[in-house]
């Protein structure tokens, strides 16, 4: 599905000031990893992030005992950039499939495979673009790593890293989607432009997103 990329103009302030870019994903944001993005509703995560969310209402939860995380993936696949190199895209994306593992598997036993009574997690890093006012697009690559510069009223410019992420649940055994998620996050500024990004800049954001899906299932667990 041909990717469609947002330009969207960042306030330019310091961090800390809110009301800037939003940190719910958009409509033109969206990838096309899912397969319908109708149903999303904004809705709050365990921890209080602003998220994209649909969950099937008739979903019961007892009747899964297990867990099946398919190794994560970049959606569309990225190209490395001297700022955003191979190693960078590769260790966040180890990561990733390490955070939800560890965490998930709080929830549920981890299952080598789908089938009847496992939850079956796909996720993906999605892509995005976007620019500061006043300032031209930062870089193009084709994944949500951009590095929007944030003016800090002394006229350097530190550049703030964003992940983003699209994930689906499915019945293992039928392959019906169970819930889907769409959000966003903001992890360690970088000092300059010419600072390379590493995969330890956006890990909190991966913590949160990977602690968050255990917390829910806690929670729909309980109802």
């Amino acid at each position: 599905m041909k990717l469609r990329l947002m330009i969207s103009t960042l306030c330019v302030a310091s961090l800390g000031i809110a009301g800037c870019a939003s940190q719910v994903t958009q409509p033109d944001e969206y990838s096309g990893f899912l397969s319908n993005y109708s149903q999303l509703k904004q809705a709050k995560s365990p921890s209080g992030v602003e998220v994209m969310r649909w969950v099937d209402p008739q979903l019961d939860l007892s009747r899964y005992n297990a867990v099946y995380i398919e190794p994560t993936q970049f959606y569309p696949k990225p190209q490395a950039t001297a700022k955003i190199p191979d190693s960078t895209l590769n260790g966040i994306n180890t990561y990733y499939n390490q955070a939800l593992k560890r965490e998930l598997a709080k929830s549920l036993p981890l299952a080598n495979a789908p089938g009847p009574g496992v939850i079956v997690v796909r996720a993906a890093i999605t892509a995005v673009s976007s620019k500061t006012e006043g300032l031209k697009p930062y870089e193009f690559i084709p994944v949500a790593l951009v590095a929007a510069a944030v003016s800090t009223g002394t006229g350097i410019r530190d550049q703030e890293t964003t992940l983003g992420t699209e994930a689906q649940f499915l019945d293992g055994a039928s392959g019906k989607v169970l819930a889907q998620v769409v959000r966003k996050g903001t992890g360690k500024p970088l000092e300059n432009d010419a600072q390379v990004m590493k995969a330890d800049d956006v890990k909190n954001v991966i913590d949160g997103w990977a602690s968050d899906l255990h917390q829910s299932y806690v929670k729909f667990k309980k109802h």
